[in-house]
């Protein structure tokens, strides 16, 4: 039986230690090859100005950019502290004129309608408030046509799974973390109610072995 959700946090990590630890930790799962950068572009987003919501220290985003072309970034983010490091990794990847940094809550997005030509966010929905004034957001910034490509953890994975994903987190202080981030992600049937009432409804979701994947098109 799965066990009930648990609220993580709604303000993003902060924190100068933890963010350099957590930093640590995604620099290790790209050079692992763990990013879902090949799932995002496999999602049909290839071109044009992307939003990436909760973009933590910026490496999807970056490597995104870094394997498409004439493509620009900008990211989203509720902590001061990872907006600042995501502009940092951005010069260190040479990315400096292709992105752009803001702060906010995804509740409310303040960018005007059909601005972008993707919306892209990975390991961030299980922080969010209010997801479905979220994913309506997400369908208002997006121009028609557009693509959105959403993915998380998923509460129910299996056990030896989740005891996998915690034996190759590095560094191990980030392990409660990821502990704390299991218990607050949605199952697959969750998101799929709570995308039933917003403009997403028609999104696909595809669930894997330890994550979920919500995509579709505008």
């Amino acid at each position: 039986m799965t066990k009930p959700r648990i609220p993580e946090t709604d303000h993003g990590i902060q924190g100068e230690i933890t963010v350099a630890q957590y930093d640590q930790m995604q620099r290790s799962l790209r050079d692992r090859g763990w990013m879902e950068t090949k799932a995002l572009i496999a999602s049909g987003i290839t071109q044009g100005h992307a939003l990436e919501i909760g973009h933590g220290p910026g490496y999807l985003g970056l490597e995104w950019l870094k394997q498409t072309e004439n493509t620009t970034l900008t990211g989203f983010d509720i902590s001061p502290d990872m907006s600042a490091l995501a502009q940092h990794n951005a010069q260190e990847y040479g990315m400096t004129a292709r992105t752009q940094y803001r702060l906010g809550n995804c509740d409310h997005l303040p960018f005007d309608d059909d601005t972008f030509d993707a919306v892209f966010t990975n390991g961030s929905l299980h922080e969010w408030a209010n997801p479905q004034s979220a994913f309506d957001e997400i369908w208002r910034v997006l121009k028609p046509g557009g693509r959105y490509f959403i993915s998380d953890l998923r509460r129910d994975m299996n056990f030896l799974m989740l005891g996998f994903l915690w034996l190759g987190a590095r560094p191990a202080t980030m392990r409660p973390g990821l502990l704390t981030s299991v218990g607050a992600a949605y199952t697959p049937g969750e998101l799929r109610t709570l995308l039933d009432k917003t403009h997403l409804k028609n999104g696909k979701v595809n669930a894997n072995a330890i994550g979920v994947e919500i995509s579709g098109l505008k």
